[in-house]
């Protein structure tokens, strides 16, 4: 592929930092737009990305972001936000897309790849209806699109195993779990990074909707007890019934950092599987969650921890 000169919002995230490194090593030109320059280690940074310091709510300051550049990426998403009002994921999700729409189109840069979520406007949480309303708006641009929907999404530093395997260090010996028998079908990073790659300069996939999944589908229960088995530890989970599984939630929205909270619990109402895989439909095998979970986790041993797998598997 011709190298492109490409605008990432979001690129520190979790997607985000691997994508960074896979669009550098191809030689395309990134710009990494970011509210907060102090926030970032420029150091850390793949070679050939650049960091540059823009109000992305800021209609000019992103027209002028987007002035000349080949494609626009918005990785942009939130988990969780202030209060449960959903104000905080519509300006995120929502506001934010229309704004890189117009800018996008007052500058004449054409092509957007939209990062969105498996269930996108489905279900009654405000993550995913905010993840709708963008995508409706990304929808009737006029641009030439491309939107991914990934199911959650695995892989070292990830915020799934890793904070399951942190939560389950610290609840001995049993975990409370709202909503265990909710259903995913986690899609390994590196696979998403693919397909932003392949859709980016194939006119095929303008206009098209991708979803992101693997080939293994687990309820939550069964995620949490394969991470405490990988991670040597003993634990009991506790599967809650919904009017538990709700006050848990509802308690967890006022902890510094929301583990959990509220719309969480309204999201894992709607299981994250997918219909029409859109791994297959660009050509990439997806990774399997056995072949890559040592990986995941195994940065994270302790001594106790690495005792623990030891006596397991005696």
């Amino acid at each position: 592929m011709t190298p492109l000169k490409l605008v990432v919002l979001g690129g520190t995230g979790f997607v985000g930092r691997h994508l960074l490194a896979r669009l550098a090593a191809e030689g395309h030109a990134v710009t990494l737009l970011s509210r907060n320059l102090a926030a970032h280690a420029v150091r850390l940074l793949p070679p050939g990305v650049v960091l540059r310091e823009v109000d992305v709510y800021d209609p000019t300051a992103l027209k002028q972001a987007f002035a000349g550049q080949d494609a626009v990426i918005n990785l942009v998403g939130i988990l969780n936000e202030r209060g449960d009002s959903g104000r905080g994921f519509r300006r995120a999700h929502v506001e934010l897309t229309k704004l890189v729409i117009a800018a996008m189109q007052l500058a004449g840069t054409r092509r957007l790849l939209q990062m969105s979520s498996l269930n996108a406007g489905r279900g009654h949480s405000h993550y995913l209806k905010s993840r709708g309303e963008a995508e409706a708006a990304v929808k009737a641009s006029g641009l030439d699109w491309t939107i991914f929907e990934p199911s959650v999404i695995f892989g070292q530093g990830d915020g799934f195993f890793c904070r399951f395997a942190t939560l389950l260090k610290l609840a001995r010996p049993v975990l409370p779990l709202a909503r265990s028998q909710a259903k995913f079908a986690p899609v390994y990073v590196q696979d998403v990074v693919e397909a932003f790659v392949r859709a980016l300069g194939n006119r095929k996939t303008f206009g098209e909707v991708y979803e992101l999944y693997g080939p293994d589908v687990f309820t939550l229960a069964e995620i949490v007890r394969l991470t405490a088995k990988q991670c040597g530890m003993k634990r009991l989970v506790l599967p809650l019934p919904d009017a538990l599984g709700r006050l848990q939630a509802f308690a967890f929205d006022f902890v510094p950092g929301k583990p959990f909270s509220s719309d969480n619990y309204r999201s894992l109402l709607t299981d994250s599987v997918g219909g029409i895989d859109g791994l297959h439909r660009l050509g990439i095998t997806p990774t399997r969650v056995s072949a890559i979970l040592p990986e995941i986790l195994g940065h994270l041993d302790d001594r106790q921890t690495r005792y623990a797998r030891y006596r397991s598997a005696r």
